[in-house]
């Protein structure tokens, strides 16, 4: 059986990376956007401080895994030692608790004072915190098996090559499918003295181990290079493809430094009629911004001191569980119990990016920050107040309602493309038969 190039995988694009102050939002946790609501694609969680890189490459491939394979660019050969199976229960504890979600808040009688609520909110800021060819055949294409290992279910190749079209013709011979245009991307990688980590699923291991599933592949070395070479995820990829990328560092927040990074739209308030249709919504918007952006935008979907998270979409991961996706430099995680401790000096940064090689001919190049600011993309419902108290600021916010429906309509169409006229109609909002008044200079001299 020839083995294909996953696109979505391939990813893993090869692989990758070489080399203020909070303020509490609180309100309820009522809904996340799951990385499911997109199609082709590809997670990766990068634990980098200074020169160390760790890399966890989540594997959505579908289908026979007779015909699974991934070629990932690597800055040096790995020995086995540096390459691991890492747990999915792990990845995605953290893609669920770094999600877009969506909080709901109740507005109080306006007839209250509100002393007592800002004296809590004061306190809840302050606790912020082997081939079968024979060498001779691989010398004449100029490629050397530099290693090759088992680790869990995976067969994995370390490939050198001198050039790309005998790397391509060795790819070839031994049953991986190569898609056109590959030889150009490869060519720029030898031509950075990159090595070639190729693996294959091994049937009978999978078979021993009793997996239904592909497991996350890890890689830890050492390179003053921070990029994801992700060209050849674009080669023979069916349309733009979805990658998420999880930064976990000790200064502070990640950004690209070759492509624009772009915080989403945070803080907007939507119909209330949003609750049940948030993947949707989050679905579109996130398409809405790609498109603002000619497409050629990272977009910054969370960014937050992993000790805790306001509001929480799933608990902070543990000392153990950061420590499995590649966090060395915590201390004294040794001596905590299975799932006990907090994490130490970890930022974590979630960055989205839609991609395809024509708005995305580079590979991804990164930087550290200081920047410790947290940022989340919340989008907030406000349950309106319906008691029957009369006071002037009851009157006030009765007839300041209709203007905030208004609003709503207004930002969840911007934000998405929803039509304004169905969103209206949804919402109950009657703008023929009861029309927003005119500002009073408006009505001074009308005719």
């Amino acid at each position: 059986m020839r083995r294909a190039l996953v696109p979505s995988l391939i990813l893993f694009i090869g692989l990758l990376t070489w080399g203020g102050d909070a303020s509490a939002f609180c309100g309820f946790y009522v809904g996340k956007a799951d990385t499911k609501l997109f199609n082709n694609t590809s997670e990766v969680v990068i634990a980098r401080h200074d020169n160390k890189t760790v890399i966890t490459m989540a594997n959505d491939f579908k289908g026979d895994v007779k015909e699974f394979a991934m070629v990932v660019p690597v800055p040096t050969v790995l020995v086995k030692e540096q390459i691991h199976i890492g747990d999915p229960a792990v990845l995605k504890h953290l893609a669920d608790y770094s999600a877009p979600r969506l909080v709901e808040y109740f507005d109080e009688n306006p007839c209250m004072r509100y002393e007592l609520m800002e004296r809590k909110m004061d306190a809840l800021k302050s606790m912020a915190p082997a081939s079968a060819v024979t060498r001779e055949r691989d010398r004449a294409l100029g490629v050397t098996v530099e290693a090759q290992y088992t680790v869990g279910e995976y067969d994995i190749l370390i490939l050198s090559a001198k050039e790309s079209a005998g790397l391509e013709t060795w790819l070839t011979e031994n049953g991986y499918r190569i898609p056109n245009g590959a030889s150009s991307v490869l060519h720029s990688y030898l031509k950075q003295g990159m090595k070639f980590f190729v693996a294959k699923v091994n049937l009978g291991e999978q078979a021993k181990l009793g997996l239904a599933h592909l497991r996350p592949l890890q890689m830890a070395f050492e390179s003053p290079k921070f990029m994801l070479p992700v060209r050849l995820g674009t080669v023979n990829a069916d349309g733009a493809q979805e990658l998420f990328i999880y930064f976990l560092t000790k200064q502070g927040r990640v950004e690209t430094t070759n492509y624009r990074t772009v915080r989403l739209p945070e803080a907007q308030e939507i119909p209330l009629y949003v609750k049940d249709k948030f993947g949707d919504f989050y679905h579109d918007l996130f398409t809405q911004q790609v498109k603002r952006e000619d497409e050629r935008g990272v977009f910054m979907e969370y960014a937050w001191d992993m000790n805790w998270c306001d509001p929480c979409a799933a608990n902070p991961l543990s000392a153990e569980e950061l420590r499995g996706l590649g966090v060395f430099w915590q201390e004294n995680i040794g001596r905590m119990g299975k799932g006990m401790g907090q994490a130490q000096n970890v930022f974590l940064t979630r960055l989205h990016v839609r991609y395809d090689a024509a708005h995305f001919p580079e590979d991804l190049i990164f930087q550290e920050t200081p920047d410790r600011a947290s940022f989340q993309a919340r989008y907030i419902l406000r349950h309106p107040w319906t008691g029957q108290d009369e006071c002037p600021a009851a009157t006030a916010y009765r007839h300041q309602l209709r203007e905030r429906y208004e609003r709503e309509a207004q930002t969840l169409a911007t934000l998405t493309g929803w039509n304004i006229g169905d969103i209206r109609r949804t919402m109950n909002i009657e703008t023929a038969s009861a029309p927003i008044e005119k500002p009073w200079y408006q009505r001074l001299w009308s005719n």
